[in-house]
């Protein structure tokens, strides 16, 4: 923690701290608590303002954030001149910088578009020419004996593929973890479990919880799949968000062999496609699917879409059917009826809404967290003379860097690094007995598997599940004291 600066408070039940009186108020609540809202606060604490990050549920990243295909995406195939071509740009920089100074772990495989008929490869020239005028200049077409050389387990009738260098796999949970904590420790208040249900837009406005009420002299939208009916709160209807299912299965390490870049499909009308890819955590992505759906709770798996993907990935990858599955989740993402995200300052208001933040979002976020911190500027926040934020080392989740129980001298200095206790992913005591005393620690075992990968592999918790259950309820209850 940096010097004379104050820690900010965590908080998931209690009165909302007493913002009542003149001068009391926040000068700045973020709505929403997903990478974006998270990448806003911490790009907020820079400057000597209060803050607050409020969100619904009992986590940071419960929303879209947590499920996702964790890509680190160049931008390449964003639509030219577009805001999200711009930040997903100047994003994947940031981020990538980022990465190295906290130690989220990225790994840089690059990514081959997959062209199976005439039509799609005749299509990658195009794409090659807007990668181009996307400022991507080292994409390159592939024929289809140079493809099957640099990926020998596709399955028959690949045509070619466009190389795009750059495109890599991240871990999409300890970014967002990343940005909460390091908010917290630069003096930014998060309350969890703290639904804003209402808002009286005023000067200053008033934000009704169930917790009670916050006021607030700015407050920024980052509310994800609800982004638009919280706009409705302050009387705005600019856009109407749609949810859009991903479904994905997980399979195991042992697939890993088998896939050496990001493969992804020649794009069509609703996104990037069904793509196959690895994870940081060292097993393979399938999916997602895109379904338009009207429930923005529905993030269940069908039978129907597992069985279209894998169709999909019998087609890519044969022998990746033949390997296990170790889980299959879904995700929603904030479709919009427009192709661009849906950021927008309204002065007169004192509101600042990022609406419409698709799967590019994870890769965007401190840009777009730069871009709200412009548009509050430009809306008449006085930002104040910038300032060091307390520097955040996060414990490494990827296979591709030394992990705890590799590392003999940490083992001899503390014990309990010497310990596992998830057997399938190589989690030890001493990780979770650290995420569980952590700055922002979970409210919840998913948000504990989320900071440690405990119960995420193969067995799904069969083994260590009371263990780590255990040790979760025996460190208590740590929110009323943070």
């Amino acid at each position: 923690m940096t010097a004379g600066r104050r820690r900010g408070a965590v908080t998931r039940a209690g009165a909302l701290p007493d913002t009542s009186a003149p001068g009391a108020e926040y000068d700045v609540v973020v709505v929403g608590a997903g990478v974006v809202g998270c990448a806003v606060a911490r790009e907020l604490a820079r400057r000597p303002l209060r803050i607050a990050l409020v969100e619904a549920s009992g986590d940071v990243g419960e929303g879209t954030s947590k499920a996702n295909t964790a890509i680190l995406h160049t931008g390449f195939d964003a639509v030219p001149g577009s805001l999200e071509a711009r930040l997903v740009r100047d994003g994947q920089r940031l981020l990538a910088d980022y990465a190295r100074e906290t130690g989220i772990p990225v790994e840089p495989l690059g990514a081959v578009l997959v062209a199976w008929d005439e039509e799609q490869l005749a299509a990658l020239p195009r794409l090659a020419e807007k990668a181009r005028r996307n400022g991507h200049r080292t994409t390159r077409v592939l024929g289809a004996g140079e493809l099957r050389a640099r990926e020998p387990h596709l399955g028959p009738g690949a045509l070619g593929a466009l190389e795009v260098p750059g495109e890599s796999i991240i871990c999409p949970w300890t970014t967002t973890l990343a940005y909460a904590t390091q908010a917290v420790r630069s003096g930014v208040d998060l309350h969890l479990d703290c639904r804003v249900e209402k808002a009286d837009p005023g000067a200053p406005h008033r934000l009704i919880t169930p917790r009670g009420v916050l006021r607030a002299r700015y407050v920024v939208n980052a509310c994800g799949l609800y982004a638009d009916r919280f706009d409705a709160l302050f009387g705005r209807r600019d856009f109407t968000v749609t949810p859009r299912r991903g479904q994905l299965i997980v399979f195991d390490t042992f697939a890993r062999s088998l896939v050496r870049h990001i493969l992804l499909p020649v794009p069509g009308v609703l996104g990037k496609g069904v793509l196959v890819t690895p994870t940081v955590y060292g097993n393979v992505l399938l999916g997602p699917t895109a379904e338009d759906l009207d429930d923005r709770t529905a993030t269940g798996s069908t039978a129907e879409g597992l069985a279209a993907l894998r169709a999909q990935g019998g087609r890519i990858l044969p022998a990746l059917l033949d390997e296990e599955v170790t889980a299959v989740y879904a995700g929603l993402r904030s479709a919009t009826e427009y192709d661009d995200y849906m950021c927008a300052a309204h002065p007169a208001l004192r509101y600042v809404t990022a609406g419409g933040i698709r799967s590019t979002g994870l890769t965007a976020s401190p840009a777009i967290a730069a871009h709200v911190v412009e548009l509050l500027a430009d809306s008449g926040l006085v930002l104040g003379a910038e300032r060091p934020l307390a520097p955040v080392r996060m414990p490494n989740l990827g296979e591709a860097f030394p992990r705890p129980y590799r590392d003999a001298e940490l083992i001899a200095r503390d014990p309990e690094f010497g310990t596992i206790v998830c057997h399938c992913e190589r989690v030890t005591r001493g990780e979770i007995r650290d995420a569980l005393a952590s700055t922002v620690p979970p409210g919840s075992l998913d948000g504990l598997r989320r900071r440690t990968r405990a119960r995420a592999g193969r067995c799904q918790g069969f083994f260590c599940g009371a263990t780590v259950r255990a040790m979760f309820e025996e460190a208590g209850h740590p929110w009323p004291e943070r």
